[in-house]
């Protein structure tokens, strides 16, 4: 298992306690030149999504349907090949991400834990939940964002401009009809997402505050129907709830739309294959595009909403720390 074990990013100290002002300063601080060297994965992942899409095409019109058994052979060789160079792209993606990621987790860790242990020295009654709080489960969440900060963006956005591009390259008409329903997506997410966000903000002033109140309970022997912890644990449940419900409903809206894309693909394409338009090996790569293109996109509204909750756990951590 020593072959696994690998070294922590070195992230140099500037001796200045002050927090970053933005997300993304705080990404770049944390990472460095990595994020260059792991952007450039995420665009070699996202070229190589194209190459499937012509492939399948290839098969079916010119292989399948011609019965040409040499060609055939050759041709799936070479998709396969492709999905193993792509497959292990990915790998080595996730893999670079995530280490960035628990290197800046590990670093914040440490730094966050000096600046308490500083601050106790000062002030005796310095809050102990809040800290456990913040450099437990918060910490998770602001670092485990820095390994996707720029790389993420890059493959989903990369993905949906090469596979979008090569449908409209191919069968434009059929592209533009299906890649309406994408739009309404761009659209309603980041109206949700504001919605999310505030009540993302007031859960983590719940835990906090319950933090807090746990920690009192240790402290100076109190009975918790003397304190405020019965009616923070049902705030926090109430919170969940709204927020289950805003996240399952846009969940619900954005599946819906992406189903449209390929009904809209068999239904117009397969009036034009009928009319002799166009090809089955067409429709066959548009159907298997679709599917590629939904993926990036719900990656997409998923990096939305991690680097929104990323950001207010942020500005939370910082106003902590000041």
């Amino acid at each position: 298992m020593q072959l696994l074990s690998i070294d922590p990013h070195n992230i140099p100290k500037t001796g200045d306690d002050r927090p970053v002002a933005t997300l993304f300063r705080y990404v770049i601080r944390m990472s460095g030149n990595h994020q260059v060297w792991v952007c450039l994965v995420a665009a070699c992942v996202a070229l190589l999504t194209m190459a499937p899409l012509e492939l399948q095409r290839r098969l079916v019109n010119d292989v399948i349907v011609a019965g040409d058994m040499e060609l055939l052979l050759l041709l799936g060789s070479l998709y396969l090949a492709v999905l193993v160079v792509q497959g292990l792209m990915k790998v080595a993606l996730r893999l670079y991400q995530s280490w960035l990621s628990e290197s800046a987790i590990r670093y914040n860790r440490l730094h966050l834990s000096r600046v308490y242990e500083r601050r106790t020295a000062e002030n005796d009654e310095e809050s102990g939940g809040r800290a456990v709080s913040i450099i437990g489960a918060e910490i998770d969440r602001l670092g485990g964002f820095v390994g996707e900060g720029f790389s993420q963006p890059v493959v989903n956005i990369g993905i949906l401009l090469s596979v979008g591009g090569f449908m409209l390259v191919v069968e434009p008409f059929i592209a533009a009809v299906s890649l309406v329903f994408l739009v309404p997506q761009v659209i309603l997410v980041p109206w949700f997402q504001s919605w999310i966000n505030r009540l993302l903000e007031r859960r983590l002033g719940l835990m906090r505050d319950l933090s807090d109140t746990i920690s009192e309970l240790s402290s100076d022997g109190s009975e918790i129907g003397d304190t405020q912890l019965p009616k923070q644990v049902d705030d926090i449940y109430r919170n969940r709830i709204k927020l289950l419900f805003v996240k399952f409903g846009t969940k619900g809206i954005t599946n819906f739309l992406n189903a449209l894309g390929p009904l809209c693909v068999l239904v117009f394409g397969g009036v034009m294959v009928i009319q002799g338009e166009t090809t089955i090996g067409t429709i066959v790569a548009f159907v298997s595009g679709f599917d590629r293109l939904s993926n990036p996109l719900r990656e997409m509204i998923s990096y939305y909403r991690v680097a929104a909750q990323a950001n207010v756990q942020h500005k939370m951590i910082a106003k902590w720390i000041t």
